[in-house]
């Protein structure tokens, strides 16, 4: 059995980080605060269209009630569940701050 020479300057493996940084594009990357932002319009978008059907059924326009109930329900749902992420990274932070070093 051959005995291979072994090499002191090992080549480093690159982090998983690294790894996955090299794989997305640049057109692809996105900061934390840009898709939190897109987010949280995504959510004030459906609160504002729902405040509009709302109104439009209001004012007696041509807009049928089933509509307006499912774009307020749609509205709904996105601020709950915004609410409760937002819930969980508190939560989340919390524990972090309660560790000992």
């Amino acid at each position: 059995m051959p005995v291979s020479q072994i090499s002191l300057m090992q080549p480093v493996q690159p982090t998983m980080t690294q790894r996955v940084a090299e794989t997305m594009p640049t057109e692809t990357k996105e900061s934390f605060g840009t898709m939190l932002k897109n987010a949280i319009q995504s959510v004030n978008d459906s609160q504002v269209a729902s405040d509009n059907m709302t109104t439009k059924l209001i004012n007696g326009d041509n807009v049928e009630l089933h509509d307006v109930m499912i774009t307020s329900q749609k509205a709904s749902i996105t601020l709950n569940t915004a609410l409760q992420v937002r819930n969980k990274v508190v939560e989340a932070y919390q524990e972090i701050m309660r560790m000992t070093v």
